[in-house]
This record gives structure tokens, sequence and C-alpha cells, in this order.
């Protein structure tokens, strides 16, 4: 619980969907058409939890909805400190995992209009939501450093 209000925050989960999982060279970024607060910005696509379902459940459900792909998970994207979630504001925290696709082709079906592919050294040719830039500072950082392992 939130030490500050007393309310369990509300868990939203996102996909970091790369390349390769191992050695990740590219990033999939969906731009955003709502709510209108969010419309035009872009994110790693991915939704709240629905009651009765777990993280990676709903990150699966999402991922289809949204993309219509499945998506084989990596590894958790951490936040450092805290319990590893990325903080959405006040209200909500994000858990990310890497993703790769396994089956389709990613389309703009649900609440995105575009998605782009970004190289490493493009990652900030989009306008990233606030709460997903340290993410993907984080994952800049990992794939520059796969880039140079052999």
């Amino acid at each position: 619980m939130s030490s500050e209000t007393g309310v369990q925050p509300i868990r939203v989960v996102a996909a970091a969907v790369v390349d390769d999982l191992e050695h990740p060279t590219r990033l999939l970024a969906a731009r955003r058409t709502e709510p209108p607060a969010l419309a035009g910005g872009w994110e790693l696509p991915g939704g709240k939890v629905d009651p009765g379902e777990s993280p990676i459940e709903a990150l699966h459900r999402e991922i289809r909805e949204e993309l219509g792909v499945a998506v084989r998970l990596g590894e958790v994207i951490a936040a450092e400190g805290g319990d590893g979630s990325w903080p959405l504001g006040e209200r909500y925290r994000m858990d990310v995992w890497l993703a790769v696709v396994t089956e389709g082709d990613p389309q703009p079906i649900e609440d995105h209009d575009e998605l782009r592919w970004l190289e490493v050294g493009q990652l900030y040719a989009v306008g990233w939501l606030p709460a997903d830039l340290p993410v993907v500072a984080l994952l800049e950082r990992r794939m520059v450093g796969a880039a140079r392992k052999p």
C-alpha cells in the first residue's frame, strides 16, 4: 500500500517489444489515441491488470488486443529501488518485461494509431510519454551494451 495515501496502487503492465531478447537492436513504440490527455504520446504497449488476472496474463491479453500479436516474455525491466515497478503518476505502478513477437505482425489495433520500430540511435525520435522515458533510458543503456558484446 502507498504509505502516503493508504490506497493500493493500480497495477499496469507493459512490454518493451524488441527484435531479440538477448541482443536487442530495435524497440517498438506505439502512439496513443486516448485518453485525450495522452493522445499523440508514444509508449510501450500494455495496460491495466484486470481483477483475477496475473500480471503476465494481463500483458499477453493487452498485447493481443492492442497489437494483434503473441509474444514471448524475457526478463523484467525493473526500476531501481522499491519493488522494481515504475511510477505512473500517483495512482499507478507499471511492471515492464522485455518481449519478442512470436506470432503475427504488430498492428495499431486498439488505443494506438501508429507503431514504429526504433533503432538504438533513434530511441528519442518520438515523443515518449514522460512515465516511459526512464524505462527507455534504461533500455537504451542495455541495448548499447548488448551491441558491444561479440
